[in-house]
Order: structure tokens, then C-alpha cells, then sequence
């Protein structure tokens, strides 16, 4: 994998850059918490990702899943089949995760949107990455129950719906890191922005949900953010969220 496509935040904590989605490697001795999986297309980077820091896919005691969009479970179920790896996240997610429904931008919505910078080119690597594909998980676990999680890096989940239904962060308190998924990025193809921001609004379930979830974060002790999209952001998670909250 390209050295600039991984870098260890903290120790045993890494950020991948996949096709424009970010996934997140939690090691802790011999097993690895794997957050989103991104594209379907992404399955050698992600497999590649692994190996660089010595893992193999057996290794990864679970998937957590922030939200269920094709470009970040792109793999879950291929590596749930795999290996047994079990794949969590939050109980309004999990139906999501299943496919009884889809809270995903329509090709509609795109094409309505497709005047906007940025937004043909994203649209055609989506395609080619596999971002229309089916990928449902077939036996999503719902956390078992709040606080951290019994898993490398013992993530603590933070609901934070608006994108999707059941949208859920993770904060590493150790760490001082937030995986943030699509609840708070720091850039993306369709975006004119850099830096905190939520996505543009046609991507979001309900608009007013996710800007009201940004509160989740003011007062979690973290200075790093690792997000679904854009590069990792140093500083005070509260002054994130009051630039993304400007950016509305």
C-alpha cells in the first residue's frame, strides 16, 4: 500500500485513505478493531492496509460500522463470511445494515446535483468503485450496550443520526482521537470546503438531525478527528464543531 495512503495516528491507531473514503485500524497485541471497510472496490487496500502493519483479516476481532453506506461497508460481509468476523453498530443501523431500507443519496439527487463542482467525477468514481452494488450485512449485531466496547482500542460509541438513521461515532478516550464517519468530515470531492464541515445536505437523511448531532462532540476530551472523508484534523474537537456549524 502507498506510504501516504496510512499513517499511525497513535499508537496502533491508523487512518487509511481508501478511494476517497477513510476506514480506521485499532491493533492492540495480535488483534485489530477495523472501523468501516470502505468501497466494495477498496477490498485490496483494505487487505493491503492489513498487512502493513502486520495484521491479517483474521485478525480483526470485529467490524464496527459508523453508518451503512456502500463506500463504508464495502467489505464487511465479504470478511464476515471470510472469517466470522462479526460486524457491529448501532440498533437503528442494524436493519439498515441488513437492506430493508436504503438512507442513501438517490442517482436522482445526483443528477440534480451534478451542476456542482466536483460532483460528475465523484459520481463516476462511486460507479466504478462499486458504490451502486448491493453489499448488504447479513447478521449486523447491535452494540450490546452503552460505554465502551470489549474490543481493541475499547471504542465508545456515539450516536450521532441525521446522515443515517443510526449513524454512530466512536471515541477513543485514551487516544484523544474521534472517529467521526460522515457526522463531521474535513473534506470531500463535492465539497468546496476544507476542514470540519458536515457533507453537503443531499447526502444527508435529515439535514436538521445532523447538524443538531454535532452537540454529541462538543464535550467528548479529544483533539484529533478521524473522519469518513478528508485528512485527519488536529485540534479542539469544540472548535470543530463551531467551523462545521459555520459552514451550514
Amino acid at each position: 500500500m502507498q506510504s501516504d495512503r496510512i499513517a499511525e495516528i497513535a499508537t496502533g491507531i491508523h487512518l487509511v485513505h481508501g478511494s476517497n473514503t477513510n476506514w480506521i485500524m485499532i491493533a492492540d497485541g495480535d488483534q485489530v478493531t477495523l472501523v468501516d471497510t470502505g468501497y466494495p472496490g477498496d477490498r485490496a487496500q483494505l487487505l493491503e492496509g492489513l498487512a502493513a502493519i502486520g495484521r491479517r483479516p483474521g485478525d480483526v476481532a470485529a467490524i464496527l460500522i459508523t453508518h451503512a453506506h456502500a463506500d463504508h461497508i464495502g467489505s464487511a460481509e465479504y470478511l464476515h463470511v471470510a472469517h466470522g468476523t462479526p460486524v457491529l453498530t448501532h440498533a437503528a443501523e442494524v436493519p439498515h445494515a441488513r437492506r430493508e431500507f436504503l438512507h442513501q443519496v438517490t442517482v436522482g439527487k445526483v443528477l440534480a446535483n451534478s451542476w456542482r463542482p466536483g460532483v460528475i467525477p465523484w459520481a463516476l468514481h462511486a460507479l466504478r468503485s462499486g458504490g451502486t452494488r448491493e453489499t448488504p450485512v447479513s447478521k449486523p449485531r447491535p452494540f450490546p450496550g452503552e460505554g465502551p466496547l470489549d474490543l481493541p482500542g475499547h471504542p465508545v460509541p456515539v450516536p450521532s443520526p441525521g446522515h443515517t438513521g443510526g449513524h454512530s461515532a466512536f471515541h477513543l478516550p485514551h487516544a484523544g482521537v474521534l472517529i467521526t464517519g460522515d457526522a463531521l468530515a474535513t473534506g470531500h470531492p463535492t465539497s468546496r470546503h476544507q476542514g470540519p464541515q458536515l457533507l453537503p445536505g443531499w447526502f444527508d437523511k435529515d439535514r436538521n438531525r445532523a447538524i443538531r448531532s454535532l452537540s454529541a462532540f462538543e464535550s467528548l476530551e479529544a483533539d484529533v478527528i478521524l473522519p469518513g472523508h478528508g485528512p485527519v484534523h488536529r485540534g479542539s474537537v469544540r472548535d470543530a464543531v463551531a467551523q462545521a456549524r459555520e459552514r451550514v
